[in-house]
């Protein structure tokens, strides 16, 4: 009953996709959701992708946090381009927009304190992959949730591999095909996971973190 009064004074309004985000979380410690976004603004988003990638904007990743970087083929393959909401272009904005909807509702329903957010391009050609870690570090506790909005084409495969397998806490694990438009959310300081080899054509995607202060 509190709750809902809090809420109607702040002229609070329902959102049924976060809510079942917010659920899932609970729950299982991730969500997967295939309509975050529609259609249309993932053809965007996969086409701002390609084309930033084709102009040779990217770079080799790397592990460890944005100030302590060694790169290490052994671990992981892909390519990745930082994004800077501040000078968004017309696809980042439509990326932003949800995103930052997404956290606002976290932060008033959940009292998440979400403050910051670090998003990347990320491109896994083929024979790329990423072998299990924990989306957090030593010197940097601050990445609550992991974001990760797959644009691959629509024809693709579930034969092209590069799935995301998720290892649960206690045993057990998730296999997440990245088909096109599906967006992955889980707790970054409790579930390692991986990405499976590209076997064929290229895996894209948009990912990064939801941080407190």
């Amino acid at each position: 009953m509190l709750n809902t009064e809090l809420f109607e004074q702040v002229d609070f309004e329902v959102n049924l996709k976060f809510e079942k985000i917010i659920e899932d979380l609970l729950k299982d410690q991730y969500s997967i959701i295939d309509t975050f976004f529609d259609a249309s603004e993932i053809e965007i988003l996969r086409t701002a992708t390609l084309q930033k990638f084709e102009e040779d904007q990217f770079k080799k990743s790397a592990i460890g946090n944005r100030t302590n970087e060694v790169i290490e083929k052994a671990i992981r393959g892909d390519f990745i381009l930082w994004i800077d909401e501040q000078k968004a272009d017309r696809a980042e904005s439509i990326f932003f927009t949800k995103i930052n909807n997404l956290v606002a509702y976290l932060n008033k329903t959940c009292f998440m304190g979400i403050l910051h957010k670090e998003f990347h391009y990320a491109v896994y050609p083929t024979g790329t992959f990423y072998k299990r870690h924990l989306d957090t570090f030593q010197n940097d506790s601050r990445r609550k949730l992991s974001i990760v909005c797959y644009l691959n084409e629509e024809n693709w495969l579930t034969t092209n591999g590069g799935e995301l397998v998720i290892y649960k806490p206690y045993g057990g694990e998730e296999v997440i095909y990245p088909m096109p438009g599906r967006v992955v959310i889980f707790e970054s300081q409790v579930l390692e996971h991986e990405v499976k080899k590209v076997t064929n054509d290229q895996r894209l995607s948009i990912t990064g973190w939801l941080k407190t202060r």
